[in-house]
């Protein structure tokens, strides 16, 4: 036996981001050495007679000697024992299985049933069976509904499965089919996947999960392949031992009972009797309810909670929605990604009970609060938190954490190794994770409350979103369907692949769980998976009140998935479910890879496929344009803003044409993206040709551009992944440079993604200069390498090496960075750049030119000026037009300016640029810029008479030209 590994054939675009720990995903296709047939062999096919509507053989077993490559190959072969192990065979409908078989002459084939999971494989043949039944080959090929649902089997073989088969008994059981030749010998043998029939005869739209009524709690789980379940009660979240067990009856795959009223309050988990097609065995597992609203401290037991009961609710929580800030577009957007332990676990103005947790931002006083509130006053709208739902690898009961000495990790010199040693050794033991590890989707996460029993979780995290609402921020939950934390019949952190064992999972041509998002994938293309996500998506804007979602690795979903997701939440309303669903904003990682890449199974959320949506994806391409390279790169690779042509840092970047090339054509992926990275947008490209949007290509050859409308563009240049804004800058730009000129590039970085047509996202403190000690993935880092300081005395530069798991292969160009003193921004750098942010909200928000509404109002009305073969390197021109009153062309937008000019310069010189399109305007410096303390921009100016603006180096300024002059 030899067994080949390949790596995946579609590599990740460089945006893709891999959450804790990344992994390669291995394809493994087992290849068994064909032999003749043993001597003395004569197996025949069983004689057959009809039993209970059956065929059913009157032999205990089939003789079968087997292949089970992954490719289509009946060549006679040894029986290996593992063959069961694998389901390469797809029962995709009720009346259909597809085979990737070659046909064989007068051949035969049989589907086999264990009720007791008694299959197995020997040299005299197939055993342990009870049921088997012939199934016929379909010369035609499989039907096209099936082929659109399972497009990575399109080619597969056709079986018939009798009409007298009881689909619903025999989905219970183990299951195998086997194909004989002429002469009855067994040539090939699997398992089976069953989402499809599962899909066809058990899709369900009915009540699930727990239900109050009229004193009665009703519990509803969909589990069609169990062969039993019992609810086991009990009165607390821990010990003790039940008060009561209870059978659940089934109807069409969903089991249910009726309880009494006062289980309110207690908990309980299921024990579901089933079949594992990972341990081949009749599994007795243990499991909290999909549909869980609440949790005990061990995440062990599901909390009976009514979410709609009074007693967990703020006080004027009904009313929230007319207290919610105005939302206009969702071109008037801007969003803040925060993760909950890094705002609050190092701010010593708030309580130490509640730091780290929901109720920080309910402290209204505390440095980060009123650090949030000076953001919302000049403009930002939404604060996106890192995934808040039950998560796995922090412990929700605190008492088990452990802690570090702060005060002697601060005596460590800034590039030693001994802080990242000591992050490491409690890491997996301490209150820090990203949380990209999904437990349970519908709870929300217990390490954040202040007790994770009982009711708190829910009241907390309520009060934390009802107080950012009333700061004028809206709220958005990062989700991740795209994957869980755990799989298999035993782990505590399991929860669907107990359930119905295979059906929630993604699993490759060999039924093992697909991985490429780092482990166990979902697959949202099963009408129930669909579903679950669906309603929990609804759970959280209903009960919770929240005001949109991030899909993490969206593009492992399945389009459908999300565009009825958008459809079921548009449709919420005020009156009914006291929630305006239409100011639900959605977007997400729409990166392409995997087993879903190019449409592998089913349309997909990616980025192309998501145009004329209305759901946003991240623009990585205006990103990798900016910063140069990519997070999969070379760290030295420089762009646009770090110095690419301009400023070398060293790196081979090839020749100087070469360089010069790079830079020009990144200024075209930053225009495009400006324009709201729209497919269409016609723009002047670096050699002088108009084209559009989608005509201009990344290195890798894909379209740079890819929405229809400004609102599927969320444009960025630092996230949680990856380094933060000032350590990338830190680690591209040439050493020598000083502390102040990486400063203005951190805010002229900040500046391109303010003022750029789409919606704006800005990771959580690329205002004040965050660093990570340059930690590229800090998911497990800690607060050590993760604090924020709302102080605005450090920005935690040169804590430390940070972790060697991830980033040892960059130390030798991290230490001498961390160990220069010119690299450490001091106090007034962190309070100049938070002020330049501050007002470059404020000058986003001063005119809707900045947030056009349409494809076609951009169109119209924005231009780049600094085009073509002859365009000074480094400097971008864009001008916004409006129109007039009672003037024939472009309508009025805006009341206050009638004409903007956004001049950058990435040059670390000064610089003038000459328009004559631009000559003869009554252009000024914007007043918010004219008034603000940085007076390096002041500098900036206009001639009219020539149209030639002069700027200063690494600086962006805003011109407008008011309607009262």
């Amino acid at each position: 036996m030899s067994i080949l590994f390949s790596s995946a054939s579609l590599v990740p675009p460089p945006t893709i981001i891999t959450h804790p720990p990344p992994c390669n995903p291995i394809h493994i296709n087992h290849k068994y050495n064909t032999q003749t047939r043993p001597n003395g062999s004569s197996l025949t096919r069983p004689t057959l007679v009809s039993i209970a509507g059956c065929v059913k053989s009157r032999t205990p077993s089939h003789h079968c000697y087997c292949s089970t490559s992954t490719m289509s190959d009946t060549t006679t072969s040894s029986p290996p024992q593992d063959s069961l192990s694998y389901s390469r065979a797809y029962w995709v409908s009720k009346s259909i299985i597809a085979w990737n078989v070659d046909d064989v002459i007068g051949g035969s084939c049989f589907l086999y049933s264990s009720t007791s999971a008694t299959l197995s494989i020997t040299e005299t043949g197939i055993q342990g069976y009870d049921l088997s039944v012939e199934l016929q080959r379909d010369d035609q090929r499989l039907p096209d509904n099936v082929r659109d649902k399972f497009p990575h089997i399109r080619g597969y073989k056709a079986f018939k499965v009798p009409s007298s088969v009881d689909h619903k008994s025999i989905l219970k059981n183990q299951m195998a089919v086997a194909l004989f030749d002429a002469s009855g010998q067994c040539v090939n043998v699997t398992g089976l996947q069953l989402p499809g029939v599962i899909d066809d005869i058990f899709s369900y739209t009915g009540p699930l999960g727990a239900i109050f009524s009229n004193q009665v709690v009703s519990l509803y789980l969909w589990a069609p392949t169990a062969q039993n379940v019992r609810a086991i009660i009990y009165s607390g979240p821990s010990g003790g031992e039940a008060v009561e067990i209870v059978d659940l009856k089934e109807s069409n795959g969903v089991w249910s009972v009726n309880g009494p009223g006062n289980w309110e309050g207690c908990y309980y988990v299921y024990e579901v009797s089933v079949y594992h097609h990972s341990t081949l065995k009749i599994e007795k597992c243990i499991a909290n309810d999909p549909y869980a609203r609440g949790l005990s401290g061990d995440g062990k037991r599901t909390f009976l909670v009514n979410l709609d009961s009074d007693a967990i609710k703020p006080q004027k929580w009904n009313d929230l929605a007319d207290e919610k800030p105005a939302i206009a577009d969702f071109s008037d957007i801007s969003l803040y990604e925060l993760h909950i332990r890094d705002f609050s676990a190092n701010d010593s103005t708030v309580h130490p009970d509640i730091r780290g947790g929901y109720l920080a931002f309910t402290s209204e006083e505390s440095a980060g609060v009123l650090h949030l509130k000076k953001l919302s006053d000049a403009g930002l709208t939404h604060i996106h938190l890192l995934p808040t739902f039950q998560f796995g690898d922090v412990d929700d009961e605190k008492e088990k954490w452990k802690f570090l000495d702060m005060e002697m990790l601060k005596s460590l010199p800034p590039d030693s190794a001994e802080q990242q040693e000591y992050v490491t050794a409690i890491q997996d033991e301490d209150g820090y994770n990203w949380g990209y590890n999904p437990v349970l989707w519908g709870v929300p996460k217990g390490s954040y409350a202040t007790n994770p029993n009982g009711q708190f979780r829910i009241i907390e995290f309520r009060k934390m979103v009802q107080a950012l609402n009333r700061i004028g921020l809206r709220v958005v939950l990062d989700v991740v369907y795209n994957h869980l934390h755990a799989s298999g019949p035993t782990d505590d952190n399991s929860v669907l692949d107990k359930i119905v064992p295979g059906y929630y999972l993604r699993r490759n041509a060999d039924g093992l769980i697909e991985n490429s998002t780092c482990v166990n994938n979902t697959a949202s293309e099963h009408f129930m998976v669909d579903r679950l996500i669906v309603d929990d998506l609804l759970n959280w804007v209903v009960n919770y009140k929240v005001d949109g979602f991030r899909f993490d690795l969206m593009g492992h979903m399945m389009k459908s998935t999300m565009m009825r997701a958008k459809s079921m939440l548009k449709y919420l309303s005020r009156d009914k479910d006291k929630v305006d669903g239409s100011s639900i904003f959605l977007y997400g990682e729409g990166w392409d890879f995997g087993e879903v890449a190019n449409n592998g199974r089913g349309v997909n959320a990616s980025q192309v496929n998501l145009a004329g949506s209305g759901i946003g994806s991240f623009n990585d391409r205006i990103r990798d344009a900016l910063l140069g390279g990519s997070p999969f790169g070379n760290p030295l690779q420089q762009g646009f803003l770090t110095g690419l042509s301009l400023q070398p840092n060293g790196h081979d970047h090839g020749t100087e044409a070469d360089t010069a090339r790079m830079l020009a054509s990144s200024m075209d992926h930053i225009q495009v993206g400006m324009a709201g990275n729209l497919k269409d947008f016609v723009l002047t490209n670096c050699d002088g040709q108009e084209v559009k949007g989608s005509g201009i290509l990344t290195y890798g050859g894909t379209p740079v551009a890819y929405a229809s409308q400004p609102v599927e563009t969320i444009n960025y240049v630092s996230a949680h992944d990856n380094e933060t804004l000032f350590d990338i800058i830190s680690l591209k730009t040439p050493m020598e440079i000083s502390v102040d000129e990486r400063c203005r590039i951190n805010h002229l970085a900040s500046s391109i993604i303010a003022l750029s047509q789409g919606v704006p996202f800005f990771h959580c403190g690329d205002e004040i200069l965050r660093s990570k000690s340059l930690d590229r993935d800090s998911y497990n880092s800690g607060d050590w390498f993760n604090r924020l300081d709302f102080s605005y005395n450090s920005n935690n530069w040169g804590v430390g090496l940070p972790p060697k798991g991830k980033n040892e292969k960059s130390w030798s160009l991290i230490k001498p960075r961390l160990a220069s003193p010119l690299f450490k921004p001091e106090k007034s750098h962190i309070i100049s750049t938070l002020e330049n942010f501050q007002n470059l909200l404020r000058i986003r928000y001063s005119s809707i030119l900045f947030r056009l509404r349409t494809a076609n109002a951009i169109q119209e009305r924005v231009r780049f000026h600094n085009t073509g073969p002859s365009q000074v390197p480094g400097v971008i021109v864009m001008s916004i037009e409006d129109g007039h009153k009672d003037v024939p062309g472009l309508s009025q937008l805006d009341p206050v300016y009638s004409y903007i000019v956004v001049v950058i310069n990435a040059c670390p010189t000064d610089m003038s640029f000459t328009s004559p399109v631009l000559q003869g305007k009554a252009l000024q410096l914007h007043p918010v810029q004219m008034m603000s303390t940085d007076n390096v921009v002041k500098n900036s100016t206009y001639d009219p008479s020539s149209g030639c603006f002069r700027l200063p180096s690494r600086t962006t300024a805003v011109f407008v030209e008011p309607r009262n002059l």
